[in-house]
């Protein structure tokens, strides 16, 4: 049997409060928490875009927007029991696909990465915390249960039950165990580790280089008598 309004605000309130620890009371997580005021916006928004008011769907979703700082596309699908906290900075797009339980911090973006009209935005599953900063970008599936690191960049799916972190989202765990541990065939590919350590084998081989060029110099000036010039070329060098 489908919720009726006041049993939704009721489970609203309550999800609020089973999951922040600053939330005193129920009237106040009601009156002062803009990422629930942003949520019953949106749920009004959402059925007139699907009734055909476009207009009157994006009008209000922009007043909401301007009131909470938090902008939800009244195209976008949003489970039940969503949690926005602060929600300052939080953008879901057109597309996006916000499972049940889902747990979303501030700054966090639900992007797309395309210009067709197509589903461009991400599916996330239910129960997954998304943390601050964090940046979840195109058609993709968070799988139930995982976590976003704040300030990750994810634009691959991910498996249920998986902790993303980094630039670009790498998947570090998935149902607690390490991916190394689970025989992946080594550590997590890290793209920024290995152009580091590539530059360093580099800069290496062209000390080494140039080590070998001051030797070279340094015996031939020693063979003609001309080693007192050797302090100019190594300043050049």
């Amino acid at each position: 049997m489908p919720e009726t309004l006041l049993q939704h605000i009721r489970h609203d309130v309550r999800c609020v409060l089973e999951r922040d620890p600053a939330a005193r009371s129920a009237i106040s997580v009601a009156l002062l928490y803009p990422g629930l005021h942003a949520l019953w916006a949106h749920r009004v928004a959402n059925r007139l875009w699907h009734n055909g008011h476009f207009f009157a769907g994006r009008a209000f979703s922009q007043f909401s927007r301007f009131w909470t700082q938090i902008e939800i596309h009244p195209g976008a699908t949003v489970g039940s029991g969503v949690f926005i906290d602060h929600g300052s900075g939080v953008v879901i797009g057109e597309t996006a696909i916000v499972g049940d339980d889902v747990t979303i911090y501030q700054g966090v973006t639900l992007g797309g990465t395309s210009l067709e009209h197509v589903k461009r935005h991400p599916t996330i599953g239910d129960r997954v915390i998304i943390g601050s900063g964090a940046k979840v970008l195109g058609d993709i599936t968070i799988g139930s249960d995982s976590r976003i690191g704040a300030n990750a960049v994810v634009t691959k799916s991910v498996p249920a039950h998986s902790v993303v972190v980094g630039v670009p989202g790498q998947v570090i765990r998935i149902a607690g165990q390490d991916i190394a541990a689970r025989g992946s065939g080594g550590s997590v590919p890290d793209p920024v580790g290995n152009a580091v350590h590539e530059l360093l084998a580099r800069v290496s081989r062209i000390e080494g280089h140039v080590l070998g060029l001051q030797a070279g110099l340094h015996t031939h000036a020693e063979s003609d008598g001309t080693d007192w010039m050797m302090d100019d070329v190594d300043f050049v060098i």
